[in-house]
């Protein structure tokens, strides 16, 4: 089963004191790599709360945001800046003078900065918090993964149908070498006859030359592998197992087989369908790599 490395989580919990919101994204990346934004007072579990991600998670980058607040706003103080409060009115009254407005500066402008509010919250640190925050990050950790396993199904749909146009370009590719093998015979056989026409030609030149032209002649054994890679691929998209750089890996040796076929066929129409090929790795390529 194929897991996304991109999704979203939000989880929640609380008693009469206190509500705790996590929310978790992740997007792809080679490794696992956390950022964490704790409450102040629970930034001694980062640890711990790094744990309960190593747990869910193997690859992709992952940002966790934790906030905690008084289930009563009403214990929440409001501390005013008034420093603050002053230069926004200063920088407005400028603005005023400089641009020639005529409206009068009221409390509402002023309101609009919100940086002039501090609260003040009245939540000590203390060790009952974390049973709480750790339900909430768990919580947004499974709605994230519960994300990410819809949106891997997905992938694995997209992939499996492209596996299957890949497979029907280089079964088309076998056939054209198939029946063109005849006139690649015959064009081997006057270039022997000329190198038999040199007085002083070498034996073991001309065997090496027989066997640089035959290899050349035969893709069989490229395609075969090439359709054991696609088929391991299948068995893959199918494992449990975390399977993305597996995956990236076969088609790198499926690429290193187009090129092989392409390099070695003497034929336009097979060219082409290596392109083709070609075209259809780079988007599997590219859809691998949001695969955890």
């Amino acid at each position: 089963m194929l897991v996304s490395m991109t999704g979203f989580g939000h989880g929640e919990s609380g008693n009469q004191k206190i509500h705790v919101t996590a929310e978790v994204r992740s997007v792809n990346n080679r490794y696992l790599d956390v950022a964490i934004k704790l409450p102040k007072f629970l930034t001694a579990y980062e640890n711990n709360t790094r744990e309960l991600i190593r747990r869910k998670v193997q690859r992709g980058r992952i940002s966790l945001f934790v906030s905690l607040q008084a289930a009563d706003v009403a214990d929440l103080d409001i501390k005013v800046d008034y420093e603050a409060a002053r230069g926004y009115k200063k920088m407005l009254d400028d603005m005023k003078e400089q641009l020639d407005l005529q409206d009068e500066i009221s409390l509402e402008h002023i309101l609009k900065f919100s940086e002039i509010f501090t609260p003040i919250e009245e939540i000590e640190p203390d060790d009952e918090f974390w049973p709480f925050a750790e339900e909430a990050i768990n919580c947004a950790l499974d709605e994230m993964n519960r994300m990410r396993a819809l949106e891997g199904e997905n992938l694995a749909v997209d992939l499996l149908q492209r596996l299957v146009q890949v497979e029907k370009y280089v079964q088309e590719i076998k056939e054209i070498s198939k029946n063109r093998l005849p006139v690649e015979f015959q064009s081997l056989k006057e270039r022997i006859k000329e190198i038999l026409q040199d007085p002083e030609v070498n034996a073991d030149r001309l065997e090496m030359e027989i066997a640089i032209l035959a290899d050349r002649l035969d893709i069989t054994e490229e395609c075969v592998r090439f359709h054991s890679h696609v088929q391991l691929f299948r068995d893959f998209v199918d494992s449990p197992e975390m399977v993305g750089r597996r995956l990236n890996f076969l088609i790198q040796e499926m690429n290193r087989e187009a090129n092989t076929i392409g390099s070695k066929a003497n034929n336009a129409e097979i060219s082409h369908r290596v392109v083709f090929v070609k075209e259809e790795i780079e988007k599997i390529r590219e859809q691998v790599q949001n695969i955890e």
